[in-house]
């Protein structure tokens, strides 16, 4: 028996933390932004993904009108470092409500590091660093989603390994990335399940259209 639950009648605010629940885990977007008055901001975004692979764009969503928005707004810059376990209580940390002028890099005593091709700074405990200029933004009922071009990419080198054809690529193991769950629970990558695709051609009795 499943139980029916309608957005409208039950509150967007409690189907916002039903959702939340179920679209799991969510990767976390670590944005650093810099205002127009020179304050670094650091906050986590738990809504996050690849948006377009060429030329390559990630997105996050802020969820009203925070600091993270009006800064890339302003600046029309921002870098995503990457949350990992290591850094799982300065993360939960980046999310309290500081006034607009205290950076958080300072508060929660992270080490900002100068990027390549943006203002804002990376964090540098975190061993990835995507640089981002904005692409466009897109407003939808009482959220922003961010859209960033990557022109920059850097990374640690130790969390680099070399899989079965030679490619060097960042092993999940090293990353140790943290995700969201619902209410205030998160969690790490846990067991990780390997498997290749299976071409049509070799899947079992699949199907051949006639030949004329």
């Amino acid at each position: 028996m499943r139980t029916d639950l309608d957005p409208d009648e039950l509150g967007h605010r409690s189907f916002y933390k039903l959702l939340t629940s179920i679209v799991v885990p969510r990767p976390i977007a670590w944005v650093s932004t810099r205002s127009a008055a020179g304050v670094n901001n650091l906050a986590p975004h738990s809504f996050f993904t690849v948006a377009c692979v060429d030329p390559p764009m990630v997105q996050f969503t802020s969820v009203g009108r925070k600091d993270s928005l009006r800064n890339v707004r302003e600046t029309g810059e921002f870098v995503v470092s990457l949350a990992n376990e290591p850094m799982f209580e300065q993360v939960n940390a980046t999310a309290t409500n500081f006034p607009a002028g205290v950076s958080e890099f300072a508060a929660v005593g992270l080490t900002p590091e100068p990027s390549r091709t943006v203002a804002p700074p990376r964090v540098a405990e975190s061993p990835v660093a995507l640089e981002c200029r904005l692409e466009r933004d897109i407003e939808l009922g009482d959220s922003t989603v961010v859209i960033g071009r990557v022109l920059h990419a850097a990374i640690d080198a130790e969390v680099f390994t070399e899989d079965e054809r030679g490619n060097k690529l960042p092993a999940i193991e090293k990353l140790r990335p943290l995700a969201r769950l619902g209410r205030n629970q998160w969690s790490t990558i846990g067991e990780v399940l390997e498997i290749t695709r299976i071409p049509h051609e070799e899947w079992p009795g699949h199907y051949s259209p006639p030949t004329e």
